[in-house]
């Protein structure tokens, strides 16, 4: 099999951005490992499927080596998987810490060094994570400690990694999303989410998908916290 094609590696793929994600790169005509905790092989054979909990560090090592041994190169990885949890900070129970930590922080780190050696050997990537604006501005009422603690850090480690690799190939950015009508937000919510943002709407899966597209070609992008929110993180 030609390994000339490009590949991707999304998580958190089955539903949502994660999905839309998958097929824009498909459309792309790239080659996609696709993972999440639920996800299910389809008919498409430049798309596998691996479940598991990004979490874990062995689901990332599958993921990893699916990529390498269906399609024998890794070009570009989305970190799309995340949990939202918001609740007044002293409501928060360890059960809520852990899966924030495990999903949004363990989640990112270990499919992402995995795939940085890879990319390292080939002198040529692109990482893109997902994170929130809700790290720039916090809003009253809405408390997001966990989000804020979790997405936080890995804004700031995607500067982190975009200087280390800036001159080995390997590109690091993030979208910083405002709330985005998802299946995560059911819609009796959405005229309250909608007011949280300046442009008084909510934001679409496409917007999200158009950003991580723009930031996929734009070749003298790196280390760009790129705020797809409705004005959310200038003020309110």
């Amino acid at each position: 099999m030609s390994n000339q094609q490009k590949v991707a590696i999304v998580t958190g793929a089955s539903q949502g951005i994660g999905a839309a994600v998958v097929k824009a790169y498909r459309d792309r005509n790239y080659r996609v490992v696709a993972t999440s905790r639920s996800i299910r092989q389809g008919s498409d054979p430049d798309i596998v499927a691996v479940a598991g909990d990004i979490g874990d560090p062995a689901t990332a090592e599958r993921v990893v080596a699916e990529a390498l041994s269906r399609f024998g190169r890794i070009d570009t990885l989305v970190n799309s998987a995340g949990i939202f949890l918001a609740k007044p900070f002293t409501d928060y129970t360890i059960e809520d810490f852990s899966a924030a930590i495990s999903t949004n922080v363990a989640g990112v780190f270990h499919i992402s060094q995995r795939v940085a050696a890879e990319m390292l050997k080939q002198e040529a990537g692109h990482i893109v994570n997902i994170t929130t604006s809700l790290t720039d501005q916090a809003i009253a009422g809405v408390p997001t400690l966990l989000a804020n603690l979790t997405k936080g850090g890995i804004n700031s480690a995607t500067k982190a990694l975009a200087i280390e690799y800036a001159t080995r190939g390997i590109r690091v950015n993030a979208v910083s999303p405002g709330v985005i009508k998802t299946p995560m937000h059911a819609p009796e919510t959405h005229e309250f989410l909608a007011g949280l943002h300046p442009v008084k709407r909510m934001g679409e899966i496409r917007d999200i998908v158009d950003a991580i597209l723009y930031l996929e070609s734009a070749a003298f992008v790196t280390g760009e916290i790129l705020h797809v929110d409705g004005g959310q993180s200038a003020g309110h």
